[in-house]
């Protein structure tokens, strides 16, 4: 092939000029994209190795959860398990999830409709639960007597079974309904409720230190006390001191164990709100031999008067021999009257208590500050007995 003289072109006609020396070299634009896809690469399976460890990781601690809860004869299952949440969590879903309490007499069963458990791959020993309700309570084989249900229900735990740090518990529009006969009673019903426990101080192997605080937002619980049915506001916090150790055991062994070593429960901060009745507190309490608890705290309560018509106290008067013939004496003489006699000393308590007590202001308002005694589990504000709580061991 030939090529003609730059003469022979067109006049006007400039030829390209020659490519620079560049062109000729090696590329290494190439090389470069080479690189970064092999970092790419790498990082991918770095992520990915590090996404199955914490999964590991996750699963061996909710598989070392279960085992510490099957000590103490809480027995978990599940219908179907399933790891997923590549790639920036770890979430382990169980269907169908159940519990057995096999140290409950009778044994009890316990199913919900599912949990889903998430971690995250950074943090894999902070384990974060869903529950789906509704949730079933029954003795093994029999129809459920008690069904609670939730818009949102969740729990966080830090830590290892062997070291755990806090456990939380957060329930948002809770119900729990007692069912008799195929109907449904109420026993709780509330905005939202939040437990929160934490080691305050110590180890779970050394005197552990537990901080337990409860929060109630418009919660009614007349399964509680006749007193907790109208809607309530709380937030007490308090402090359990004398466990030897935080090792897989019932609590009613442990508050034993508390006794004995001569432990407490300190309620370091308490507010109530109920209507137009306001009380804050704090004291000490332990616990007997018995299982029930003794000891004072000092309450300041605004709004002292409607909370004890609530009571009933102005029902309650002086049962003496004396006052009781007077009674009937005044009903022989004109039907009603004695018992109109006793509402009136009743109403003479009321006013009676409020000058037994210090006079204060609380959140701007007229107060009064009593005892609020336990004895033997019976509580009295003031003179007043107000319930009892259960022993707890």
């Amino acid at each position: 092939m030939t090529y003609r003289h730059n003469d022979d072109f067109q006049p006007g006609y400039r030829p390209l000029p020659p490519y620079p020396p560049e062109y000729y070299r090696p590329r290494r634009r190439v090389g470069k994209y080479i690189a970064m896809l092999v970092i790419v690469l790498a990082l991918a399976g770095a992520w990915s190795g590090l996404w199955y460890y914490a999964a590991a990781v996750t699963a061996d601690t909710i598989a070392g959860w279960r085992d510490r809860e099957a000590k103490v004869g809480r027995i978990h299952s599940c219908g179907t398990q399933s790891i997923d949440g590549f790639p920036f969590r770890v979430e382990v879903r169980c269907d169908k999830a159940g519990l057995e309490l096999r140290s409950n007499q009778p044994p009890l069963d316990i199913k919900t409709a599912g949990i889903l458990i998430a971690a995250q791959i950074y943090q894999p020993t902070l384990l974060i639960s869903e529950f789906t309700g509704p949730l079933t309570v029954g003795e093994a084989g029999r129809p459920p007597n008690i069904v609670a249900n939730w818009e949102l229900g969740q729990t966080s735990v830090r830590g290892t079974p062997k070291a755990p740090e806090r456990v939380s518990i957060v329930l948002d529009s809770p119900t729990l309904d007692r069912m008799d006969a195929g109907a449904a009673q109420q026993m709780v019903k509330a905005k939202r409720i939040e437990i929160h426990g934490r080691m305050a101080e110590g180890s779970a192997t050394d005197n552990p230190v537990i901080e337990i605080v409860l929060r109630l937002a418009a919660a009614s619980l007349p399964a509680v006390h006749p007193l907790a049915v109208a809607p309530i506001d709380s937030d007490v916090t308090a402090v359990l001191r004398g466990m030897k150790d935080f090792s897989p055991k019932p609590w009613p062994l442990r508050f034993r164990e508390m006794q004995a070593a001569g432990g407490r429960i300190d309620i370091t901060q308490a507010r109530i709100a109920q209507g137009e009745t306001v009380a804050v507190g704090k004291g000490a309490l332990s616990l007997n031999a018995r299982g029930g608890l003794e000891g004072q705290i000092l309450v300041t309560v605004a709004g002292l008067e409607p909370f004890l018509k609530t009571l009933g106290v102005e029902q309650i008067a002086p049962a003496t021999p004396a006052v009781d013939k007077l009674v009937g004496a005044l009903d022989r003489f004109a039907p009603g009257l004695g018992a109109a006699a006793r509402q009136q000393a009743g109403a003479g308590i009321v006013a009676g208590i409020g000058l037994l007590g210090e006079k204060t202001i609380l959140e701007g308002r007229q107060a009064v500050s009593l005892p609020l005694r336990f004895n033997d589990g019976a509580m009295s504000l003031g003179p007043i007995p107000i319930g009892r709580v259960a022993a707890l061991f």
